[in-house]
């Protein structure tokens, strides 16, 4: 059993309808799901993603009135967005300084030319050129050239206070291989203190490697623990089959792994569970994706609930400000 790399990482915004500018317009990511926190009915989720909606390209959000986060270990700090060139690079770079988007100089990590930036409420990204063989899927209505826009996510950063406890469950318990060592700049960490000095990274794959299907541990036993909130990430969710789906679900339990057991999120299976450290993971299947209630060339138009919500559209639709 092998996970298929990255599936989509979840985050939070309070401000809904500047994400939405933000993610569409700046990013010129597609809006491929305006639906609701299954949850918390109350509260937008918003998925963006390429051209057709393909697995491992899901950013998403979920809309709560709350404080900005505080940055620290314990928590996902960086999240990768892979391009496909260093010329594409060097048009974001002057993309955002157009926009006066904060951001840093080109640097490498992992062998890989990266460009780190922020979005309005200090969501921290980095640029990540992916030069893989890997289909690319465009969207046709995007404000960034199709040359240069966001193929997909990977990696993804963590920052715990100890390896060993996360390291087992990669590598025991999610089938990762364990990869290079790598040496970053910590204030390129940023959680929680951003001092000059070095810091390493353990990078971890999954199935077919590569920046879609990595994950970088960085190891920061001095940080504080970072408390969510706007701009922070809520969790991330790792690629499976619907035929290995309940394959993953027995092999938790099992292992003894405390999970959410299956949850049908209706555009995808679900498990949830958290490493050692608190951060919350989730294994989702790629089947049967977001043209299961809408046609490729309408994703995102308007409000999609999925058939248990249904019932409650009125409800729903009048506890939500419209997106401007």
């Amino acid at each position: 059993m092998q996970l298929g790399g990255i599936h989509h990482l979840t985050a939070v915004t309070a401000n809904a309808s500047a994400n939405h500018a933000f993610y569409t317009r700046t990013l010129g990511l597609r809006l491929v799901k305006k639906s609701v926190n299954q949850d918390d009915v109350s509260a937008y989720h918003l998925f963006y993603a390429d051209g057709e909606a393909t697995p491992g390209t899901d950013l998403t959000f979920f809309d709560w009135p709350v404080a900005r986060e505080q940055r620290g270990s314990n928590s996902i700090v960086r999240t990768g967005l892979r391009v496909g060139s260093e010329a594409s690079l060097q048009w974001w770079k002057k993309y955002f300084e157009r926009l006066t988007i904060p951001h840093r100089d080109i640097g490498e990590r992992a062998g890989r030319a990266t460009l780190d930036f922020e979005d309005f409420e200090g969501q921290r990204f980095g640029l990540v050129v992916d030069d893989s063989k890997a289909p690319v899927h465009p969207w046709a209505k995007s404000p960034v050239p199709t040359e240069h826009q966001i193929r997909g996510l990977g990696p993804i950063m963590l920052s715990v206070p100890s390896l060993q406890p996360t390291e087992q469950v990669l590598t025991e318990v999610l089938n990762m291989r364990k990869g290079k060592l790598i040496e970053v700049k910590r204030n390129l960490v940023s959680s929680g203190h951003d001092q000059i000095g070095a810091t390493q990274v353990q990078v971890f794959e999954m199935g077919p490697g590569g920046p879609g299907a990595e994950l970088h541990v960085v190891v920061e036993p001095g940080a504080r623990h970072a408390r969510q909130g706007a701009g922070a990430v809520h969790h991330v969710a790792f690629r499976t089959t619907a035929k290995e789906y309940l394959a993953w679900a027995e092999r938790l339990e099992k292992l003894g792994m405390r999970s959410s057991g299956p949850v049908n999120r209706f555009y995808f299976q679900s498990l949830y569970f958290r490493e050692p450290n608190g951060i919350l993971f989730e294994i989702a299947t790629d089947e049967p994706g977001f043209t299961a209630d809408e046609p490729m060339d309408q994703l995102g138009e308007k409000l999609a609930l999925p058939p248990f919500l249904e019932g409650r559209r009125k409800e729903i639709e009048a506890g939500l400000k419209p997106l401007a």
